[in-house]
Parts: C-alpha cells; structure tokens; sequence
C-alpha cells in the first residue's frame, strides 16, 4: 500500500529512498531505523550522529508511546530526520510537531478519511496550543 507524507506544508509524496532497518537488526553502518513503540531507544545513543532517519511505529492512535520516544530522541541529541508512521491522526500533529518529529507517515486510506485540509488547519502548531490559548485569555 502506498503511504502519503504529511509535513507543515500537507501532503506530499516520500522522497527517502533507502531502506529501513528494524531497531534490534541494525548494524553499525546502518543510516535509517524503524523503531517500535515498546522499543527502547536509549540504545541508539552512541550512534545517533550517523543515523539520518529515524521512523516511529504508532500501531494505535491511543498510543502515545511514541510521542514519548521522540522526545527522548530529541532530548539525546538526535538532529536527524525523525518521522511517525502509522495511526496518527490531524488532530494528533500538533503534538507530533512538539515531540520532535519532522513529519508524518500515513496510509492513503487514512489519508482519505482525513484529507489534507485537516491536516493543513494544524501546521500553525507552534501559535496554536493549549497553554497559549489560555495565557491569551488571561
């Protein structure tokens, strides 16, 4: 199945090409990795300066593992590309964006139920938050 890329800008299509290499199978030449929601990502520290893509499993939209995982990438010092795949939804990006992912990967059947405009009302996450809405009411 073919998957749509969601970035601040909306849809658009994949432009990494290379493979992904699932966290336990990685060597140590390996550029891009698939880590899963219960993986432990800490054990990437020591390479993080070569890894280029990093993509996290959302196997549940209420799954929120990987907001934690990403944000712990970011803490480690991971500069790299850092993608979600999987059950994300538009209003899930926000959140997304503020743990540290670059990006969002769908399937075009999400992408369906969900169009870009969806999407698109949220790539201002950095003005539209909460805490924000209710310091400006105050």
């Amino acid at each position: 199945m073919t998957h749509v890329i969601i970035t601040d800008t909306g849809f658009g299509a994949d432009d990494w090409t290379g493979p992904f290499t699932p966290l336990a199978d990685r060597a140590a030449n390996t550029i891009a990795i698939d880590v899963a929601s219960a993986d432990d990502a800490a054990v990437l520290a020591p390479d993080l300066a070569q890894i280029q893509m990093i993509r996290v499993e959302f196997p549940s939209s209420a799954d929120g593992r990987g907001f934690t995982l990403a944000k712990q990438l970011r803490q480690m010092g991971y500069a790299g590309r850092l993608r979600a795949k999987g059950h994300v939804l538009a209003d899930q990006y926000a959140m997304a964006r503020r743990a540290g992912f670059d990006e969002v990967e769908i399937d075009e059947a999400l992408a369906a139920r969900q169009p870009e405009a969806q999407w698109r009302d949220r790539a201002d996450w950095q003005n539209h938050d909460y805490q924000r809405r209710l310091r400006a009411a105050s």
